[in-house]
């Protein structure tokens, strides 16, 4: 499969000086695709022509702060790189490409954005996917001596300076990037933009800042959303790597996800490693697909 053939690629002002990296392309129903750490929107080249095959515009964007995107200065609180405004940029964006409803669909960090743009714009969000994440709360609140080990960069990215300093110092070590067979598992394209996104020492920084929003003002807003009984409204699915260990940590995610769903239509293991749209993009797209026609 040729890289986003008949896509376009732009770069779309969302207002507040920030400006998305943008791929496009397809007709039909309009599907958002958001990707995660470390990863930019290109991690999706397997998946977005089936889904524009399927009959649906799809929308790829580097979420702020990645890639090609706008890197806003930082604040204390890291409000810059919360999930609120991260979802903004979302609505945003849709609403510039002439969308007023439109589904969305997550993996990893860009599952939060995902459930937040859900959540913050329920008229606006017709389905949402999210793939390999239960919410930032589920998580700490569960935090043990398995779930540190294993997810011990959660809390080593929210430390200040040092982590910028010991990924920028080799991040194609710190990554993996250039481990064999990386390259073929990606697809070359891909692959060298995530090398190029890595190699900046400004995007690592903003990435860093994701994690840093999720630990406190993100994990706050999920907080006030459980107190005042707030639930996502719309069609919800959820699908997770066999190959990773959000399963092995946290039992079914299904479980978790029905305390914050009015509407939760199942989900899925996906037979793949954790970064599932290049592991799996066939099985994930067959997932979607049907999902996206209810």
């Amino acid at each position: 499969m040729e890289f986003f053939t008949e896509f376009d690629q732009s770069r779309i002002d969302v207002g507040d000086g920030i400006e998305l990296r943008v791929r496009t392309g397809g007709s039909g129903p309009p599907v958002v695709l958001l990707h995660g750490h470390p990863r930019t929107h290109t991690t999706w080249h397997r998946v977005a022509p089936q889904l524009v095959a399927a009959g649906h515009t799809v929308v790829c964007p580097d979420l702020r702060g990645y890639g090609r995107s706008s890197k806003p200065p930082t604040t204390e609180d890291h409000a810059p790189y919360s999930k609120r405004a991260m979802a903004g940029d979302v609505v945003a964006l849709m609403t510039r490409l002439g969308y007023e409803r439109f589904a969305v669909v997550g993996h990893d960090r860009g599952s939060y954005v995902a459930m937040r743009t859900a959540m913050d714009h329920p008229g606006a969000v017709t389905h949402l996917a999210v793939l390999d994440c239960v919410p930032i709360v589920e998580h700490l609140e569960r935090t043990d001596a398995r779930f540190a080990t294993a997810w011990w960069h959660w809390f080593f990215f929210a430390q200040p300076d040092k982590p910028e300093r010991a990924i920028t110092a080799d991040p194609e070590a710190w990554y993996g990037s250039l481990a064999p067979g990386r390259t073929e598992q990606m697809g070359e394209e891909n692959h060298a933009d995530h090398l190029a996104a890595i190699r900046d020492p400004a995007t690592v920084h903003a990435m860093l800042e994701d994690y840093r929003a999720g630990l406190g003002i993100d994990r706050a807003t999920e907080e006030a959303d459980r107190a005042a009984g707030r639930r996502i409204a719309c069609p919800t699915l959820v699908l997770w790597s066999a190959r990773d260990d959000l399963e092995e940590l946290h039992g079914d995610p299904r479980a978790i996800w029905a305390g914050w769903t009015t509407d939760l239509r199942g989900g899925a293991r996906i037979d793949s490693g954790h970064h599932m749209a290049e592991d799996a993009p066939d099985e994930l797209a067959a997932a979607l697909v049907p999902f996206l026609r209810m």
